[in-house]
């Protein structure tokens, strides 16, 4: 049988240019669209990868991100000569020769059915990152996704150098454990740039590339080891890396210094919501007048703030510092309450508060899902589990049930600070807890609480602007009643008449009530909205002696107004933005700000503070040694369940609350429980820290600026102060019962002296208190 070679080769190249027409005429349907829809040429172009909102304090200090994907864009410079080497020699070793397909790779991969390795280049891989996605599971599904991807990849060598394209797969790449891109990896696996990798560190995450979870370090380290030597050896095999470093690197064991990098990068603090609410502000308007969409979590902006982080941590300090010494009291008053820390209320109260702080919890929804009843989650709620408690010594593990842990977390005491600056309205601290990894609910913005005679000036603003009024205008000291309303003095005294400055220095609520009843709520309620305060507000009298429950953010920005001589301007904290090329997209951002009363009225108003320093109930700030011009008011509300101060110097209005998570926990007595205990001390450690910083502008130089309508003589009008000195406890009862409470604990409280000698002493007292190291926890 003779063989008709001239056959054999006309089949062939018949079949053979069959087939390449084929591939070609596949290519090109892929090319066009045709089997599938394309990323568009400016997509191509504009290879967005979501990298995160980076937030700058006043200072440019960055104080975290906000994000959707854990990535820090690098530069191909910063990439280390190993890690590029590497990349190449296991992945593409033919990479800066090909324009975006290895034929050659791709025939050897046909050929051995993938045994000898795949046929993707470094350009199809970030192609598939890029546009594809996830391998298809379907045959013909992934190989319409190759098509795809060799068109890609030569869209990409087009458009892009080899280094360009290296840096893009390197920053696009998911190393796992919220670590997108090579900078996020290197710090969650080794705690180093990118830059400071070593030759074995670059190969293990090379060898990672090839299925992250399979050879992850953290998890399989014998395997990794195996994958890293595997990349080392192709380094040698074509001479990337010399006999010496092959052979020093490869016996040594897979060293990794694993962090999770999340919490360290992430915005978790209480003003993030705040925050973030300022900027969608700014993003939308950007949007209707330029068209362009910018995300917060994936478009790179670069947001400064006016936050001083040095300000910030020297809050925190202070909130902590008091905090810590007045919980070691607060527990001691509990050790004989059978109903701890919850007073005057009965145990059905009590349980009604803990099965509704229960339903709030993830264990509860985890529980009902599973189908529990009421009942049963209640039995399973008094199991004891060990759960993570907050303690001011730091965190500790202790077995607890579910149930007590509510109760438990009721006894912790809470506190809120911001600082404002007058004229421009930007917030240069916020504290909104104690803790945000146990605590989440913010206390400056959220949380609504009576007020109690810290709403007091307002009312003295009012009646200065409205009847005139001077500090040196007496109002009668009798007794008073409005209706059935007939608010009492706590210290049982009555009679003869006292000025506007006394009147509010020692916060007396007869003078209060008058002032109310003269002027009526309506203007008083006017001028605390235009001061910025918008929760609601009843039309009662009783609002003169701060029966409203209103938030810190809106206190102290009311505050603020005079501070500012009667100018409000809305707290903010957002200062300009710009895009991750640089550009700006809003500078200056537009203050709210409005003319309120006048610079008298302003300037009066804190001089009459001044006297609450000086001697009326916050006279116990002259005990920390802080000088200079103060004005400031205390606040105290029914029960002692809510503590207030907010201080001004002529260059920052601060506000404090202390409280508990709920209103039922609070100290036995006003002594301990007034304003001027609870909250002041944290404003004078705060205060001092900031006059200590001399990098920072604020001192006891500093001096209120007089207008010229204001006449010297109101410094110095007649005052009668003998009865009152005999008892400077704050005056905030708001009924009557209240003020009776008070009139009675009075007589066995501790005098002002003694609390502070204690409160100083506690400094070097071993807090091992057992109920002290029952703190708080968040169980899941």
């Amino acid at each position: 049988m003779k063989i008709n070679f001239h056959k054999i080769i006309f089949y062939f190249w018949f079949l053979f240019i069959i087939g390449i027409s084929i591939i070609i005429s596949v290519f090109y349907a892929a090319y066009k669209g045709y089997l599938g829809s394309l990323p568009s040429t400016k997509d191509i172009e504009n290879t967005k990868m979501k990298v995160g909102s980076e937030v700058y304090d006043s200072n440019g200090i960055l104080l975290g991100r906000f994000f959707s994907e854990n990535r820090t864009l690098v530069t191909y410079r910063q990439l280390p000569k190993d890690l590029v080497n590497a990349l190449i020699a296991k992945e593409d070793i033919r990479f800066k020769y090909h324009s975006g397909i290895d034929i050659k790779s791709f025939l050897r991969a046909i050929l051995s059915l993938g045994k000898k390795g795949g046929g993707s280049t470094i350009s199809q891989q970030l192609a598939k990152l890029l546009f594809t996605g996830p391998s298809a599971k379907n045959k013909l599904q992934r190989i319409h996704q190759k098509l795809l991807e060799w068109v890609m990849a030569i869209e990409l060598e087009k458009r892009y150098t080899k280094e360009e394209i290296i840096t893009m797969y390197y920053n696009k790449f998911d190393f796992l454990y919220n670590a997108k891109g090579i900078e996020t990896a290197a710090h969650t696996y080794f705690n180093k740039k990118v830059s400071e990798l070593h030759l074995g560190e670059c190969a293990t995450l090379v060898g990672m590339l090839e299925n992250p979870s399979l050879y992850n370090p953290k998890n399989y380290p014998d395997r990794a080891k195996k994958q890293r030597n595997l990349v080392l050896h192709q380094m040698r095999k074509y001479n990337l890396l010399n006999v010496h470093r092959y052979k020093k690197e490869l016996n040594k064991p897979v060293k990794i210094n694993f962090k999770i990098q999340k919490k360290n990068f992430e915005l978790l603090t209480y003003y993030g919501e705040f925050l973030k609410k300022e900027i969608q502000e700014v993003l939308n308007e950007h949007e209707e007048k330029t068209g362009q969409k910018l995300n917060l979590y994936s478009s790179g902006l670069k947001i400064y703030t006016s936050v001083d982080a040095k300000m910030q941590y020297y809050a925190e300090r202070a909130v902590k510092k008091h905090l810590s010494k007045l919980q070691i009291l607060f527990n001691r008053f509990q050790k004989k309450n059978k109903n701890a820390p919850f007073l005057n209320i009965s145990p059905e109260k009590t349980k009604r508060i803990i099965i509704s702080a229960m339903h709030r919890t993830s264990l509860y929804q985890d529980l009902k899902q599973k189908g529990l009843t009421e009942e049963k989650i209640i039995e399973e709620f008094k199991k004891p589990q060990f759960i993570k408690l907050f303690t001011w010594n730091g965190s500790k593990k202790v077995l607890i049930s579910p149930w007590n842990f509510i109760r438990y977390q009721k006894s912790i005491i809470q506190a809120g600070l911001l600082s404002i600056e007058p004229s421009t309205g930007f917030i240069k601290a916020w504290v909104g807890g104690i803790d945000f990894n146990y605590f989440q609910y913010d206390h400056v913005a959220q949380t609504q609480r009576q007020v109690g005679s810290i709403f007091k000036p307002i009312l003295y603003a009012a009646a200065i602007n409205e009847l005139h009024y001077n500090p040196c205008t007496k109002i009668s000291n009798d007794k008073f009643h409005l209706g059935k309303w007939a608010p009492r003095n706590s210290n049982g005294k009555y009679g003869g008449f006292l000025t506007l400055k006394d009147g509010l220095a020692f916060s007396v609520n007869t003078i209060s009530a008058r002032l109310i009843s003269k002027i009526t709520p309506g203007p008083v309620i006017n001028l605390a909205r235009n001061m910025g305060i918008e929760s609601m507000i009843p039309e009662h009298p009783s609002i003169a002696l701060g029966s409203a429950d209103l938030t810190l953010y809106e206190m102290t920005g009311a505050f603020n107004t005079f501070t500012n001589y009667g100018v409000y301007v809305k707290p903010s904290i957002l200062v300009k933005i710009e895009d991750e090329n640089g550009n700006l997209i809003k500078e200056h951002i537009d203050i709210s700000r409005r003319q309120v009363f006048s610079e008298e009225v302003g300037y009066i108003m804190l001089k009459l503070m001044q006297g609450v320093v000086k001697y009326g109930t916050a006279k116990r700030l002259q005990l920390y040694n802080i000088t200079g011009e103060i004005a400031g008011k205390t606040g105290t509300t029914n029960e002692n369940s809510d503590g207030w101060f907010i201080g001004m110097i002529p260059n920052l209005t601060t506000g404090v609350w202390v409280g508990w998570e709920d209103r039922f926990s609070h100290f036995d007595n006003i002594r301990l429980g007034q304003g001027a205990n609870m909250a002041l001390p944290i404003w004078a450690y705060y205060m001092k820290s900031l006059y200590k910083d001399i990098n920072l502008i604020y001192h006891d130089k500093l001096l209120f600026h007089k207008p010229k309508n204001y006449q010297s003589y109101w410094d110095h009008c007649h005052e009668n102060r003998i009865k009152i000195k005999e008892n400077n406890v704050e005056d905030d009862g708001i009924n009557d019962k209240n003020e009776k409470y008070e009139e009675k604990e009075e007589k066995n409280s501790l005098k002002d002296k003694e609390i502070l000698d204690l409160d100083l002493n506690l400094n070097s007292e071993n807090s091992k208190d057992k109920n002290y190291d029952k703190k708080n926890i968040n169980f899941r």
